[in-house]
């Protein structure tokens, strides 16, 4: 009886075919394994994902990279609907059932008494929808000033009644005791105008500065994701573009937003500087009408009012004695818009998007013995480096918050 062979024919046909689906197989998983280490770099690296975002510009236009952050964000959005739908609002720090009640700071002779800065209470945003003291103002303390009455107050709130996981949170400044100030990033955005040129672009808080250095938080956008205007220290950048949501700080240190045209023609137009933004999502205490259109696209491809991002946004209060600074995670533009006008923004203007830029970091010495100062975050969930902004020099520009002297004090003395 002979023994069964597999035809001469048969065998030579089938390990080509074994061979190409190893190969396939092996791309599918070196593919996978690779998005999932892009995934897991862009959100645990401060580097990693503006390389790759600007690396693929480069290669396929920015157009084509915000359809892709577009997709991608919405196949994350669509996960965490399905794998968090019954999750509720969770709170990102303590908040005591009772006010707190700041103790009076000890009394110095000679020393004038700081304003005593407090907000009222604004609730959650939707009651039956929120987390343990959503809308409950809390102090943010200076470490190299723990005394001293606070500045600022942080909330936290839950806008979007179909997420849970979108929060924002909220840092609320007084104007009359600190000072914004904007720097150019090293490379963005960059100028357009020829009085730029030679204009130095340090990317850092200035040395003198870091003495009253309290915070810092992302600025706007790159120049290529829309050309939006930017004056500093009385240089312009970049002209401004008509209509669109100006941040302006003048000669007095006062601090306004809102359509270019509340400020050309002024000599706000030629204040130390300005920054701008999309349009205003607040003016006048009223929501801009392109978020209240589902399907709007104002605020640009992976801007819109559906696409969920982390998000930042500043406003100020209608008597502009307050500052308000909103980083969002996993939010809508409509939804950091509530937040921040329910907290008491009157006029808002959105920031800079993505994972990676939008963060709030707090100033303070290192520990351990050390009095290096050091980058904290306010909350969880950014990405940053302890040295960001002071010595690591930023690529963007950004905002920084600094302590005021007080009439009767000098900065080295009291401010």
């Amino acid at each position: 009886m002979k023994s069964w062979r597999r035809p001469p024919h048969a065998s030579r046909s089938g390990k080509p075919r074994r061979r190409a689906r190893a190969v396939v197989t092996t791309a599918a998983v070196l593919v996978f394994v690779s998005v999932i280490a892009l995934w897991i770099g862009v959100h645990h690296t401060t580097w990693m994902g503006p390389l790759f975002a600007d690396t693929a510009r480069s290669l396929v236009g920015t157009e084509a990279v915000a359809r892709l952050e577009e997709f991608v964000y919405g196949v994350q959005d669509r996960w965490y609907r399905f794998s968090r739908k019954n999750d509720r609002p969770e709170a990102y720090w303590d908040v005591p059932s009772a006010p707190v009640q700041q103790p009076p700071a000890p009394a110095e002779p000679d020393k004038p008494e700081a304003p005593r800065f407090t907000l009222a209470d604004v609730g959650p945003v939707d009651k039956s929808w929120s987390a343990p003291g959503d809308g409950t103002w809390m102090p943010v303390v200076d470490e190299r000033r723990p005394a001293d009455p606070p500045r600022m107050l942080k909330t936290l709130l839950h806008p979007d009644r179909n997420r849970s996981w979108t929060a924002v949170s909220v840092v609320a400044v007084d104007l009359r005791q600190v000072d914004l100030h904007l720097v150019t990033g090293r490379y963005e955005p960059k100028p357009t105008e020829p009085e730029a040129g030679g204009f130095q672009r340090t990317g850092l808080v200035p040395e003198a500065d870091q003495d009253r250095l309290m915070a810092a938080f992302n600025g706007g956008f790159k120049l290529e994701h829309g050309h939006y205007g930017i004056r500093v220290d009385g240089v312009t950048l970049v002209r401004p573009r008509a209509k669109m949501c100006t941040i302006v700080r003048d000669s007095s240190s006062s601090v306004a937003i809102g359509p270019w045209e509340k400020f050309a023609g002024t000599d706000q137009a030629n204040a130390d500087w300005w920054r701008q933004t999309p349009y205003c999502m607040v003016e006048g205490g009223e929501l801009h009408v392109g978020l209240r259109d589902p399907n709007a696209t104002t605020w640009g491809c992976t801007l819109d009012g559906q696409v969920v991002i982390r998000r930042s946004a500043i406003g100020v209060s209608q008597d502009g004695k307050t500052l308000y600074v909103g980083i969002g995670d996993d939010t809508t533009a409509r939804a950091i818009a509530l937040a921040m006008e329910h907290a008491g923004a009157y006029t808002v203007a959105q920031l800079d998007v993505n994972f990676s830029y939008p963060k709030f970091l707090l100033y303070g010495p290192k520990g351990d013995g050390s009095t290096e100062l050091v980058a904290k975050p306010l909350t969880k969930g950014f990405e940053f480096t302890e040295d960001e902004y002071i010595r690591a020099r930023s690529p963007r520009d950004f905002f920084y918050l600094t302590r005021k002297a007080l009439a009767g004090q000098t900065a080295s003395n009291g401010g």
